[in-house]
This record gives C-alpha cells, structure tokens and sequence, in this order.
C-alpha cells in the first residue's frame, strides 16, 4: 500500500478525532478511547485486509468480524468490544455525513456477551469506615474533599476532576457538574461534604505560601502538588492509599463511591427517575442496574431472616 493511501486513512480518522473534540466536545478520555479503538481497527486494515484497503468504502462487513474475533481472541473483554464496535460506527456515521462512505460495515455485526456483573459497591458501614477520619495537612484535607464529593454527589471520576472553584455554591449547598457530552446537572452536596470542601478551600488559599507554585492554577478546585488540576490518575491513586489506610477490603476506584451512592439513593428512596438524573444518565435502563443491586440485598435479608428460607444445619 502506498504511503499516500496511509495518509489518506490516518487523515479521515484525524479529521473524526477533531470532530469530535470541537462539534461534540467530548472529554480527552474519550477521544482517546475512540483513537485506540480506530489505531487497532487501521493496524488491522493494513496487516490483514487481502489486498489492503486503500480507502473506507472498502472496509467490509466480513472483515469487521474478523476484526472483532481477533480483539476477543486477544483477551478484550466484551464491554471492551462493544465499545469498540461503537466506535466504528460513530467513526462510519461521521464518514457518511462527509460524504465519504454509504454505509457502515459494522451494521449488523455484533460483539460476544458477556457476564453482566454487577458494578461493586460499599455498604454504609463500609463508607464511614473510609470517610470517619481527621483530616489534617492539605494531602489529606484535599483527599477527603474528593471522597466526600464522590460519595455525597455522586460523581464521575471526570466530573470530579473537572470541577472549578466556582462550580460550588456553598450558599446553596450545589455544584454545577460537566458530564459526558459536555452536558452540565446541578447536584446537592450533602453537610459532611461541603464541610470538607470548606476546610479544603481553606488549605487551597494557603498553598502559594507553603510550596513553590508559579503557575498555580486559578481555576481547579482539586489541586495536585503542582498547582496543576488534579489528574486522574492522581485521584485514583489517592482513594487507594485511603482504601490500605482505612483497611478496606478490597480495590477502592472512584466509580465504586459513584455506585455506593446510586445503590443507597435507590435503597433508602425507591425514586429511580430521581436516582437517574443525580448520575446524569441520559438512558433510565443505565440507572435500572442499581435495583438489582438492591433485589441483592432484599434476598441476602430474606435468606437471613425468613424462617422457611433457611438452610437446614447438617
């Protein structure tokens, strides 16, 4: 294949990423999604296709399966696939409103099924665990702000790090979150989180004069030694070195808080449709996975408790 014809490839993904950076305005962790996804489906192009594609009309549908089989062969989970396959069709759409192409060749192809597991979650007693500490220096005043948020508001791990100083309303006891599609929700900050975020403020206007920060950043409300916006990776690591601290069982991440919360809104409330617009779910059968976390419950309680339920002792 030519090295124009490469260009040519590399240029219409190119174009999509942009796309989707400026029109859509999705996150950086997205479009990296979608830029790994397109990298292996045009690694495939090159190395596999008999005789190699020189353009996107020509991909077929044949060869999207064999595409897929080989990333199921290769270990991808199955979440991991579907998205994928979303991925090139996201990227065909695009092509098709270029008048680049008619038709998608991943219509019709599906992924393997997977387990549906359920997402994990802490129990009441398990999040007080974490949280219930003192926090004193700006690490650990920082720290419990976020894990205060992640519980109280149930945030995405993006949302979070996204957050401005100005997107809090201590007055109104709000935050003004982004989420995916650069849409924006209003959410309520419960008492233990805004009086975390309080104390934090209060280390974050002292940071200039403790550390060395020339280009502290103005506008981040979660800050990392630097200055600089906190970054995700950052956080993650945080809420596990508080998950070995506070002797959690377990793998402590970010989304595992934003469940706790969605499974004990849902359990104490009953209120699906509210539950779904405090996670910013645009589609309620997303949310509908957090009431068979609670069937869960109700079963191990009726297990436990009814008297016809219990397993005879041997």
């Amino acid at each position: 294949m030519t090295n124009k014809g490469i260009q040519q490839l590399n240029g219409d993904i190119a174009a999509f990423l942009s796309y989707l950076r400026n029109e859509r305005q999705l996150s950086p962790h997205t479009i990296k999604a979608y830029q790994r996804d397109l990298s292996k489906l045009l690694r495939f192009c090159l190395a596999k296709s008999d005789p190699p594609i020189t353009s996107w009309p020509q991909l077929k549908p044949h060869m999207v399966r064999t595409f897929i089989a080989e990333q199921h062969g290769s270990g991808l989970s199955a979440k991991s696939l579907q998205r994928c396959l979303s991925s090139i069709r996201s990227f065909y759409s695009f092509l098709s409103r270029e008048l680049l192409v008619k038709q998608s060749p991943a219509k019709g192809v599906s992924s393997p099924k997977g387990d549906s597991r359920l997402p994990a979650t802490l129990d009441t007693d398990q999040v007080a665990q974490l949280l219930n500490f003192r926090a004193s220096g700006w690490h650990a005043c920082r720290d419990k702000a976020m894990m205060e948020l992640f519980y109280s508001s149930g945030l995405r791990l993006a949302e979070l790090v996204r957050l401005d100083v100005m997107d809090i309303d201590q007055a109104d006891a709000s935050l003004t979150a982004t989420g995916k599609g650069n849409k924006t929700r209003k959410l309520p900050i419960g008492r233990y989180a805004l009086e975390a975020i309080q104390q934090w403020l209060q280390h974050r206007e002292d940071l200039p004069h403790k550390l060395p920060l020339p280009d502290m950043d103005s506008r981040a409300l979660f800050l990392s030694e630097r200055g600089q916006r906190i970054s995700h990776r950052n956080v993650q690591r945080r809420l596990q070195r508080w998950s070995i601290k506070q002797q959690l069982p377990g793998k402590l991440h970010p989304h595992m808080l934003r469940h706790s919360f969605a499974s004990h809104m849902l359990e104490s409330s009953g209120d699906l449709r509210a539950v779904q617009e405090l996670l910013g779910h645009a589609d309620i059968a997303t949310t509908q996975i957090y009431t068979h976390l609670n069937f869960q419950h109700l079963a191990e309680v009726y297990d436990d408790a009814h008297p016809r339920a219990k397993k005879k002792s041997i």
